[in-house]
């Protein structure tokens, strides 16, 4: 496999791909922040489910996106802050995405967090990732 100097914008580019491809499941190399940003998108309505398979270095996360019939719940995504660039936002400065019908993801002190519970707990971090 391929060295990915991004691995969080290379799972979230897995799912939209999956999801424009209109596929039943992806898999992605697995690491806990990606299984955060997992159980967020699991928790928005944006995945059926997710899981851990295997062990150690060659362990996977297996996501199934969720659809409404045809239509995929993810319409776009935009990964924000990146390795090069990195983005911090406080409380007060965390978007909303699309008046609130999308979500930005956020990695607080407290641990990944929807950008909703950040605000309510008035926490700031780094600004990940925009999904609606």
């Amino acid at each position: 496999m391929a060295v990915v100097s991004d691995p969080i914008s290379d799972f979230l580019t897995r799912f939209k791909n999956a999801t424009m491809a209109q596929k039943e499941d992806f898999s992605a190399p697995y690491s806990r922040m990606k299984e955060d940003i997992a159980r967020i998108l699991k928790e928005e309505g944006y995945l059926w489910s997710y899981e851990k398979v295997g062990e150690g270095p060659h362990a996977e996360i297996k996501a199934k996106p969720r659809y409404s019939g045809q239509t995929p719940a993810l319409k776009d995504l935009k990964r924000v802050s990146r390795p090069g660039l990195r983005q911090f936002v406080g409380s007060d400065e965390i978007p909303k995405v699309l008046g609130g019908m999308g979500i930005a993801i956020v990695s607080t002190s407290k641990g990944v967090m929807a950008g909703h519970s950040a605000r309510k707990q008035n926490i700031g971090g780094e600004l990940l990732a925009l999904v609606w």
